[in-house]
């Protein structure tokens, strides 16, 4: 892999008669959706040919899964959802796997959060049934409600009994600075990721998009350069890995730039669509 984004070639330089195109997984936020966080329309023609080619599409992305269904109910019944950065993934409505945090590390890490009053966080506990806060300004709930379609206020985060994917932290200054740092005692033993300018997750140390991708080859007999992936952030790193032909979209962070093995268009350009119709041909 290249390790500037400037040498990176571009998706124009990728010859598609040499793709043997069988899945295709893409992150939602700065990639799939455009600048006002919604599907762009031309995606569902391409939905419709990827369907009729047997293709697999895989929205994958830090959103829950009650979230993503919205969001694809106009998507073939038996389409797989990678969700929550990897920690579930769903198939035809039924869960396909799932990797979750253990109860004394759940009540650690919101206990610490609960003590960084020098900065400005809201927490997200990630269940399977719904999600949860306990902050309660529209702000902050305001914020969580455009990622998490079941979305509970409660009183105490430690109370729903509920399996926890993830907890998802907003920093409403940068994430990279400020709940990034302040969540790193915890990445020896958990996952710990920046997902977007204000979003970081704290999940078990295995769950990533990328493992959840190769449970899905796996699973649907599809190899690595059957594969194309699309990305822009810290926590698409390991999809990436995960797929001989990964795109780095033109706005995503310098590491994913680097990480990638071409270029797509900016999602403001709809440069999925573009370079995913490329691949079709």
């Amino acid at each position: 892999m290249s390790s500037t984004a400037q040498s990176v070639p571009s998706s124009t330089d990728l010859d598609p008669d040499t793709l043997d195109l069988r899945l295709v997984v893409a992150d939602m936020d700065g990639t799939l959706l455009d600048g006002n966080g919604l599907i762009p329309d031309g995606f569902w023609p391409l939905l419709d040919q990827l369907h009729e080619r047997g293709v697999v599409f895989v929205p994958a992305s830090g959103r829950q899964y009650a979230t993503l269904a919205r969001l694809f109910e106009r998507a073939p019944a038996d389409t797989s959802y990678i969700a929550e950065n990897g920690s579930y993934v769903v198939r035809n409505g039924e869960e396909v796997a799932s990797t979750t945090l253990g109860r004394p590390v759940v009540e650690e890490v919101v206990q610490h959060l609960r003590t960084m009053t020098q900065l400005d966080l809201g927490v997200v506990l990630c269940g399977k049934r719904s999600a949860y806060v306990e902050r309660k300004d529209e702000a902050f709930v305001g914020e969580a409600r455009k990622y998490y379609a079941a979305l509970e206020v409660v009183d105490d985060l430690l109370v729903p009994d509920d399996e926890v994917l993830k907890i998802a932290v907003f920093d409403f200054g940068d994430a990279e600075t400020g709940a990034g740092p302040a969540l790193e005692r915890f990445r020896p033993s958990e996952q710990v990721v920046v997902s977007n300018h204000h979003w970081v997750d704290v999940m078990a140390a295995e769950a990533n998009k990328g493992a959840a991708v190769r449970l899905l080859q796996e699973s649907l007999g599809i190899t690595r350069d059957q594969t194309v992936a699309f990305g822009d952030y810290l926590n698409d790193l390991e999809m990436l890995d995960a797929a001989t032909w990964s795109f780095a979209m033109a706005n995503a962070h310098p590491e994913v730039l680097a990480r990638a093995a071409a270029i797509a268009p900016a999602n403001t350009e709809h440069g999925l669509i573009t370079t995913l119709g490329r691949l079709l041909g």
